[in-house]
């Protein structure tokens, strides 16, 4: 019973109907797990011990007749989801102590059906960084080699169920922050279409360019999650109607489908990272799909307009703590925020919108044509996620320009607004995972988890047994 937090959704919820243990069951060894790694990789700001007495609620309500898709099952949220009554800090100094009135629009979902939430995960400060290392409250570190980074800036998120704290845990992705974190730990990591799933009560990076998704340990969960995520929400205008279901093409033959190669993209990267690309793409053609080479010529200048559009979004957003209605004064603000926000102002300013903001947009409209045009030809592109494996503690913490390059492969979704599934691929030397990510048309979801679940069965999942 002591390795309970190491199922997966799909086998906790079987277990749980079957009646082979109890939600306080689950949620125990997900308290005792986080009780026992979390001094050392810091995944948990926040651990809600009150966890047990949901639990204990949720087991009298399955014997009561209740069902629920997630009813019992143990989760995180990254702090940077607004929690009713629970600390929500976005992991900086300015928020150390801001309890929320209300909870975000997907903890409310996730709640209605029936999660457990065990507590609010570690994060890079406002959502700002690629290796969870810009935390106020210290960095997070990889489980599967604590000196390594977890990739951000959802790093708590991934780290809490690659080490079987949480069965699942919400993340954002702005421009590869839950692709990245995904890949570097070995779970999955899902960053939908913009505006499937609702932004709201969730603390703002680059509003036009926030996607809300989750990690998990497989395809199937991800796809189980979504169910419960996706959809329209009145506080947000930019979600729709999200009727289907999204596990009803797993397990779906991928004979016939056509995958668009990056291949001329792989020449920047490292050799671990160019040699397991290529392993999945032959897995994907023994599998009866057709490896198509593509371009997506604008996509060279991806990383430009994102780090134009995104500082300039960012420091409109993070004006409104001013220290006067909530949180404390901007002094607080840590280095990375401060960059962010003189690089956005300056980039808004007077004279110099014209030249960098405006000219920024135009390239992310043409981002988004090379897809639509790739999307004529290629049901779905498969690319790295990052260009180098998982680095060392401190190894990039003042070069931040090496560190915003770790987004190469990942911000051209963002800007597109198409979604992203990052999926393990195997480990290199020192225990360090590696990832790859499906891309697909806007709100092709299913047909992403489709082919991940079948990549997925290629490959024994190798589960994180401290």
């Amino acid at each position: 019973m002591s390795d309970l937090n190491k199922l997966t959704i799909k086998q906790a919820l079987d277990g749980l109907k079957k009646g082979d243990f109890t939600s306080i069951d689950l949620t125990t060894a997900c308290l005792a797990q986080i009780e026992r790694l979390n001094p050392e990789i810091n995944a948990f700001i926040t651990v809600r011990h009150e966890a047990i007495e949901d639990a204990k609620k949720a087991d009298e309500s399955r014997k009561n007749g209740v069902e629920k898709p997630l009813l019992g099952i143990p989760i995180a949220l990254k702090d940077i989801f607004m929690t009713e009554g629970i600390k929500t800090t976005a992991t900086s100094n300015i928020l150390k102590d801001y309890i929320p009135q209300y909870d975000a629009s997907v903890v409310k979902n996730l709640k209605t059906a029936g999660a457990i939430i065990v507590g609010k995960t570690n994060m890079d400060a406002w959502a700002h960084g690629s290796s969870g290392e810009n935390s106020d409250f210290g960095p997070t570190r990889n489980p599967w080699n604590t000196k390594y980074v977890p990739g951000g800036s959802s790093s708590g998120s991934a780290v809490s169920v690659a080490s079987n704290m949480a069965f699942a845990a919400t993340g954002t992705d702005t421009g590869g922050s839950i692709r990245l974190p995904a890949s570097f730990n070995n779970v999955v990591g899902l960053k939908p279409t913009y505006g499937l799933v609702s932004r709201y009560g969730v603390i703002a990076m680059a509003s036009s360019l926030d996607s809300i998704g989750h990690f998990t340990k497989t395809v199937e969960d991800s796809a189980i999650i979504l169910n419960i995520t996706a959809g329209r929400d009145e506080f947000d205008a930019t979600t729709k109607n999200s009727p289907e279901d999204y596990t009803k093409d797993l397990g779906k033959d991928i004979k016939g489908l056509k995958i668009g190669s990056l291949k001329k993209y792989l020449n920047g990267a490292d050799e671990n990272i160019k040699k397991l690309t290529l392993d999945v793409e032959e897995k994907l053609q023994k599998l009866g799909a057709e490896i198509i080479d593509i371009d997506l010529p604008h996509s060279e200048y991806a990383i430009a307009a994102y780090y134009i559009i995104q500082p300039a979004e960012v420091s409109s957003n993070l004006a409104r703590y001013d220290g006067i209605r909530f949180g404390e004064e901007r002094s607080h603000f840590g280095e990375e925020a401060k960059r962010r926000i003189m690089l956005g102002t300056f980039t808004l300013s007077s004279g110099y919108y014209d030249a960098y903001y405006k000219k920024a947009m135009k390239i992310k409209t043409l981002i988004k044509q090379d897809f639509d045009k790739a999307f004529e030809k290629v049901d779905a592109i498969i690319s790295p996620v990052s260009p180098t494996p998982p680095w060392k503690l401190g190894e990039k913490v003042n070069d931040p320009l090496k560190m915003y390059l770790s987004d190469i492969f990942t911000v051209t979704a963002n800007l597109a607004g198409i979604p992203g599934l990052s999926i393990p691929a195997g480990f290199i030397k020192d225990n360090l995972p590696i990832g790859i990510q499906l891309l697909g048309a806007h709100f092709s979801e299913s047909l992403l988890f489709q082919i991940g679940y079948a990549l997925e069965k290629t490959q024994e999942r190798r589960n994180f047994n401290i």
